[in-house]
C-alpha cells in the first residue's frame, strides 16, 4: 500500500468534500448559500469604497486647517476680531475638508 492509501484508510472519515457544486447541482446547499451571501456582502462593500473620500486631499486640507487654526489662536492677544475671523475661516476650511 502507498502512503496515500494508508492515510486515506486511517483518516478518510475526517476528510471533507471541498467541492460545493458538482455537475451544476449543489452538494451542500447551506454552505453554498452562506458563501454566496458573503460574496454579495463583499461586492456591496467594494462598491462602498468607490464613494470614499480622497484620503490624500483630506489629509492635506486637514493640515492647512490646523495651521490656520494655530495662526488664529496666536492672533488672539493682538487682535480679537482678526483672530475670530481667522478661526471662522479655519472652520470653513473644515467644511471643505469633509467634502473632499
Amino acid at each position: 500500500m502507498s502512503d496515500r492509501e494508508i492515510m486515506d484508510a486511517k483518516f478518510g472519515q475526517f476528510r471533507r468534500d471541498k467541492s460545493i457544486v458538482a455537475n451544476e447541482s449543489i452538494i451542500n446547499p447551506d454552505l453554498y448559500y452562506k458563501i454566496k451571501g458573503k460574496e454579495l456582502k463583499l461586492q456591496k462593500e467594494i462598491k462602498d469604497f468607490r464613494h470614499m473620500p480622497n484620503q490624500k486631499w483630506h489629509k492635506i486640507i486637514s493640515f492647512i486647517k490646523s495651521g490656520v487654526r494655530i495662526l488664529g489662536y496666536l492672533l488672539i492677544p493682538y487682535s480679537l476680531p482678526i483672530a475670530a475671523g481667522v478661526l471662522i475661516f479655519s472652520e470653513l476650511i473644515g467644511i471643505v475638508e469633509e467634502l473632499v
